[in-house]
């Protein structure tokens, strides 16, 4: 199994719409979702020069975004499968019916010495994703 499929295979556990999964599966395009709406990241282009230099960086693959506002910045979380397949079984977790545990990169663009490494929950519902954790 490569990244990719690996990442494909979260896409589908995550329900996330069909289209979607398509566009990364076929063209690599990589989904923002923001309160469960997905739009395409070529929107976004300080969101796609981010995750190609985390991807570079790190040797990780981005399959899905996230954002949010909190009281310590903007954020931009990166649901990600890391370069090393021993890690993968904990990429994305299972937590309740809707509910997963999601390896991420999370970037805060209002203060960049705060993005960081870790595990995020993420509520799947009508094709799309929120961050709730």
């Amino acid at each position: 199994m490569t990244q990719k499929e690996k990442a494909i295979e979260c896409l589908q556990q995550l329900d996330i719409c069909d289209n979607f999964i398509q566009w990364f599966d076929e063209d690599n395009y990589v989904v923002l979702f923001d309160l469960f709406i997905g739009e395409p990241l070529i929107f976004y282009p300080d969101v796609v020069d981010k995750i190609k230099e985390v991807e570079k960086q790190y040797g990780c693959l981005v399959y899905a975004v996230t954002h949010g506002c909190y009281s310590f910045g903007e954020c931009y979380s990166f649901l990600m499968v890391s370069k090393y397949e021993e890690d993968w079984q904990h990429c994305l977790r299972r937590i309740d019916n809707d509910t997963f545990s999601a390896s991420a990169y999370v970037w805060n663009k209002t203060d960049e010495c705060c993005s960081e490494f870790g595990y995020i929950s993420v509520c799947c519902n009508y094709g799309g994703i929120l961050r709730v954790s």
